[in-house]
């Protein structure tokens, strides 16, 4: 076969949504949005569903109709785009809840839903999403009337435990709720790891249950590995790739693997990127083209059938680091082309 294999290891998502639950006294969501960060939000959700994950959150109304006719009727699936035009017959028809943001959207929901359950978003700060302090203020007993579901915020900076927007919003979000009911939740992964003054009554963890940063102890759920198509030696002085952009300092074997930047490999990553036999590194020389990269093998006693991209020594934030991004952008890059295995 030509495309590489990824194996999505849900038994290990499950336990990291498991241990990041036990750091808690409150309920844990799991945010399953961009189709489970790449990994097929449909067998993310019910994996996680099993384990005991109650509660469901999605970017888009059409995410979340998928979603629950993956989950059933049972498990809420908040929206996080709130009540968008055109989105009351998907809310509607798949009991979806939507976090209102904004001043339209709470006016959207109250004529074309009234009686049906919704969250709010507040703007803590991130200038992102969010009714800000002074139309929360206009709204509050509106809202309150509704018998918001939930009421929420994000953080800016989580991944980073010493900035001090993260005490900012903490205490932004403590006002604007002063006297609510209603559930509250600020933290999603990085909330939840800067602890419990964060929880409050929902957690909300993304990426961490992925084994993305800045959850460092997050066990590693995916794994690739791409097959060889071709090997050869190049000659000292000879270039590999377009433009020229590694030249052979000394005889070395090349390997052409099967995979590009069409199938989520950022070309970015270029030179920094390493791939692995088994514990044995193998560099990438020349630039990432569309459905081909080359790999200095040179290390190896024999050619290879395939090469690790993913697992061995690499995390996706290794990954990541290479291509001067994020594990995020990494996890929902992940190509269609791979063929795809669950493990539990």
């Amino acid at each position: 076969m030509a495309t590489g294999h990824l194996t999505i290891d849900l038994g290990a998502l499950v336990q990291n949504w498991r241990t990041l639950d036990a750091m808690t006294a409150c309920e844990t969501a799991a945010v399953v949005k961009a189709n489970g960060y790449g990994l097929g939000a449909t067998r993310v959700a019910d994996a996680l569903a099993q384990a005991g994950a109650r509660q469901f959150f999605v970017a888009t109304a059409e995410e979340g109709a998928v979603l629950r006719r993956s989950l059933g009727p049972e498990p809420f699936i908040g929206i996080f785009s709130g009540h968008m035009e055109g989105d009351t017959p998907l809310l509607r028809d798949n009991d979806l809840t939507p976090m209102l943001n904004s001043v339209d959207q709470v006016l959207r929901h109250v004529e074309s839903l009234p009686g049906r359950a919704c969250g709010v978003q507040l703007d803590t700060g991130m200038n992102r999403l969010g009714l800000e302090p002074q139309d929360w203020s206009a709204l509050r007993e509106i809202v309150v009337g509704l018998g918001p579901t939930l009421v929420m915020s994000h953080l800016a900076c989580a991944d980073e435990s010493d900035h001090q927007m993260n005490l900012q919003q903490l205490q932004t979000f403590r006002e604007m709720t002063e006297g609510l009911s209603a559930p509250r939740s600020l933290a999603a992964t990085g909330g939840l790891l800067l602890g419990r003054y964060f929880h409050f009554d929902l957690t909300r963890p993304g990426v961490g249950l992925y084994g993305g940063m800045p959850y460092e102890d997050a066990l590693q759920t995916v794994h690739l590995t791409l097959p060889v198509i071709q090997t050869r030696v190049v000659e000292p002085g000879e270039t590999v790739g377009y433009s020229n952009t590694w030249t052979a300092p000394v005889p070395s074997r090349i390997a052409t693997v099967s995979a590009g930047y069409a199938d989520g490999i950022l070309r970015a990553a270029g030179n920094g990127l390493t791939l692995f036999s088994g514990g044995v590194p193998c560099p990438v020389r020349g630039r990432i083209s569309m459905d081909l990269i080359t790999v200095d093998i040179t290390a190896l006693p024999e050619d290879p059938p395939h090469l690790s991209l993913l697992g061995g020594g690499n995390t996706v934030d290794t990954l990541a680091d290479a291509a001067g991004t994020i594990g995020y952008e990494i996890l929902t890059s992940l190509g269609a082309r791979y063929e795809r295995t669950y493990t539990a």
